[in-house]
């Protein structure tokens, strides 16, 4: 019963932490720049909580297997393997942002530009591409 607690404390604060930010941008309290912020910090909170879970999870194990170097291992390559995707999905997701806008002023200006628009915005998807065959890599290795 604590573990289902557990997974799903986490998601409630950072879907309740969205719509609070939400509704104070929409109302005019708070600057967009600051919302943003206060999200980052929740969610490096939401991080540290549950990797502390983990870890006291895993500290907790029985006998063996919580001492195991494979066990160690194969963690930390699930660790490495999300944050290959997580951070590439990110990064890419900012690079979309900023290309897409300016590939579609830039066709609506000159339709003929559609073509070189179209490659800015596919290489900043690359970008997490990359990161999920890094971590499909990770993962065929364990």
């Amino acid at each position: 019963m604590l573990e289902y607690i557990l997974m799903i404390v986490p998601v409630v604060f950072l879907v309740s932490s969205v719509i609070i930010a939400y509704k104070t941008v929409t109302s005019g309290k708070r600057s967009r720049k600051r919302a943003v912020l206060t999200q980052i910090g929740a969610f490096a909170a939401v991080s540290a909580v549950c990797l502390a879970t983990a870890l006291t999870v895993f500290a907790a194990g029985e006998g063996e297997a919580a001492t195991s170097v494979d066990g160690m291992a194969f963690g930390l390559s699930m660790l490495g393997a999300a944050l290959a995707t997580g951070i590439s999905g990110i990064g890419g997701g900012i690079a979309v942002g900023g290309a897409a806008p300016a590939a579609i002023g830039a066709t609506s200006e000159d339709p003929k530009a559609f073509g070189k628009a179209l490659i800015f915005v596919a290489l900043g998807e690359g970008v997490a591409l990359y990161g999920l065959l890094v971590s499909i890599l990770i993962i065929s290795k364990v």
